[in-house]
């Protein structure tokens, strides 16, 4: 079965919502939503067909856009694979050019509609920052709180809390603080045992590559609403991230850090290479800052995550 080519467009308008379309009954996946676009015909350039399908449904012309992610998904009727781009501005009114009704909505408002099961990864990207910060794991409770209130009034929207050198009830106690700070401004990630799981219902969770493999085989820990990573190091554990169902991973070191010098570098080559059908959101992290966003984007990654480049004191 040929795989079909689809380039589709998380459009964004000024004031962030993004626009969805409803599709029409008699077509695959008819009456479910989802982002606009159209097939990308053989030997056509990516850009082209996105730029063409766009006109075509909505009456617009992308003049901002970016590759966001890429997806491959087997349905038991269709192969798909979804080039995935944001557009950030554009020319002309949208609008139903095919009939279709149009809406726009907020990130968080995607959760409350109906997608296509290849849609899910698309969803998390266009909720998720192209930055995740990850706090160091050598400062006390106060130097980290006031790092914290500091990068979140920059705008830091995607926060994980990592203090392994603390003890347990140290952190948690830390996390209700910090929970407490990003309530409305970030999400949230902390670390620990599954069973905390209930105690920080406003908190995503970041699993450890040991805690991936070990779970992984059961699957998805809690809801859909609630977000949930892994760390990854290698091929085998992005398939094992895939196969519970996370929202998205970190990969990592994509270049040699002074946090973990013993650990052998992917490089951006291995890492692009890694990425090739991994269907997830992707933060590279390892060695890499704020200038090293559009090369992460250019591999095929979310973004970038970081701690010393990204902690604001």
């Amino acid at each position: 079965m040929k795989r079909v080519h689809v380039a589709a467009a998380v459009i964004r308008g000024e004031d962030g919502r993004i626009l969805i379309a409803k599709r029409p009954q008699d077509k695959h996946q008819g009456g479910l939503w989802e982002f606009p676009g159209g097939k990308v015909e053989d030997g056509e350039a990516v850009e082209f067909a996105l730029a063409r399908e766009l006109e075509e449904e909505l009456g617009i012309r992308p003049q901002a856009a970016r590759a966001l992610i890429q997806i491959r998904h087997d349905y038991p009727d269709k192969q798909v694979l979804l080039d995935v781009w944001e557009v950030s501005a554009f020319s002309g009114e949208p609008h139903g050019a095919e009939g279709q009704p149009l809406t726009w909505v907020s990130e968080r408002q995607l959760l409350e509609y109906e997608f296509p099961a290849a849609n899910k990864p698309i969803v998390a990207a266009a909720r998720l920052p192209d930055r995740y910060l990850i706090t160091p794991d050598d400062l006390e409770p106060s130097e980290l709180l006031a790092g914290i209130r500091s990068a979140l009034a920059q705008g830091v929207r995607l926060i994980q809390l990592r203090a392994p050198n603390m003890f347990d009830p140290q952190y948690r106690d830390l996390a209700v603080d910090v929970q407490g700070l990003c309530a409305g401004k970030a999400q949230l990630m902390l670390k620990g045992p599954l069973e905390w799981l209930g105690d920080f219902p406003a908190a995503g969770w970041h699993l450890t590559a040991e805690q991936l493999r070990k779970y992984a085989a059961g699957g998805r820990p809690f809801p859909e609403d609630r977000w949930l990573a892994a760390s990854c190091h290698s091929a085998e554990e992005l398939v094992l991230a895939m196969q519970m169902g996370v929202d998205f991973v970190t990969l990592s070191p994509v270049q040699a850090t002074a946090t973990h010098p013993e650990a052998q570098p992917l490089g951006w080559d291995a890492a692009s290479e890694m990425l090739t059908g991994c269907n997830l959101p992707a933060y590279l992290l390892g060695g890499v800052g704020p200038a090293d966003i559009e090369r992460a984007w250019q591999v095929g990654g979310q973004g970038v995550a970081g701690i010393r480049a990204f902690w604001p004191i």
